[in-house]
């Protein structure tokens, strides 16, 4: 086949492929059931994600809601200076960083380990109450969650209070002193969804090739070392994504837990970012500083994102991208 030949094949191939492939629109029209069960999600992210970001704008003016956003004053970074000038500020970088290091050094593994232990279990029937029993505080609120809270660990009504009592011990503010308000938030957080958080390990143990397990028990590995030479190593990628996603909220706590935990005698340990903005935004109507406070946060989980994937990857794992 010489060069011309050689040319026009191609020629034609390319020509066969483009009437193959066909108008943008003949392509919608002849997969138009697969857009339309697309088209919730798309509506979705640009509904209630994409659409609402115009008003980060607001971060930059005073904002007047009776001039709107037009007419509002543009003052540049100086809500962002005032935000780092703040006297709340470092309490708040404090609070938000050690609440948030309680639920990654105490949270994280937990549903790793449950995963595990789960997986482990042989008799199928106590298996799947195990995980209704652990999967059940996950749907409830936050609010039953402080409410069951208050009366196990409240001073004049609570369960354990009342049993120093009888015991002849003194009883313990445990909501009202300092010292114990991270720890509370770190157990309602273990409580309520350790359980749930087990399912993506869960789905990824169950994609082991169970021929692994065959032959270490074939090589006279005990149940331990599978878990530790077999299991541990198929869920690592997982774990390593869940952990920098984790790393990625390391400026956001949740708001209704701390809302509803809070008391004045623990405002000092539990004044965070969610909470500053809330006070600000909407009781003050400084809607303005709300929206900075939004975005600082936004800044720093970026950060942490990047930088955590850029050391997985440097250690020689998969990142998130």
């Amino acid at each position: 086949m010489n060069q011309s030949q050689s040319a026009a094949h191609a020629s034609k191939l390319v020509s066969s492929k483009t009437a193959k492939s066909g108008p943008l629109s003949a392509r919608l029209a002849k997969h138009k059931y697969i857009y339309l069960l697309l088209a919730p999600g798309v509506l979705y992210f640009l509904i209630f994600k994409y659409g609402p970001m115009w008003g980060l704008v607001l971060a930059f003016q005073n904002y007047n809601p009776f001039g709107g956003v037009w007419k509002s004053e543009f003052v540049g970074l100086a809500h962002f200076s005032e935000l780092l000038k703040s006297d709340y500020f470092l309490i708040m970088l404090r609070n938000t960083f050690f609440i948030n290091l309680f639920g990654l050094v105490f949270y994280f593994p937990l549903p790793v380990v449950l995963a595990v232990l789960l997986n482990e279990v042989r008799v199928e029937l106590f298996k799947r109450i195990s995980q209704s029993v652990i999967y059940l505080p996950h749907f409830l609120s936050w609010v039953v969650v402080a409410s069951v809270t208050y009366f196990v660990l409240s001073y004049e009504v609570g369960f354990i209070n009342k049993l120093y009592q009888t015991l002849g011990w003194a009883r313990i503010p445990f909501l009202s002193k300092t010292d114990y308000f991270w720890g509370i938030l770190t157990a309602q957080t273990i409580w309520k969804e350790a359980g749930w958080g087990t399912i993506i390990f869960l789905a990824a143990v169950s994609g082991v090739d169970p021929q692994r397990y065959e032959a270490a028990v074939i090589d006279g590995a005990s149940r331990f070392r599978q878990v530790w030479h077999i299991t541990l190593p198929a869920i690592r990628p997982t774990i390593l994504i869940l952990l920098i996603l984790r790393l990625g909220s390391m400026a956001d706590v949740g708001f209704e837990q701390v809302v509803l935990m809070m008391n004045p005698q623990v405002i000092s340990v539990a004044e965070v970012f969610d909470t500053y903005s809330f006070n600000q935004g909407i009781l003050l109507g400084q809607y303005s500083v709300g929206v900075t406070v939004g975005i600082f946060k936004g800044i720093i989980g970026l950060i942490f994102v990047l930088v955590s994937n850029y050391i997985v990857k440097k250690l020689g794992h998969e990142g998130i991208y």
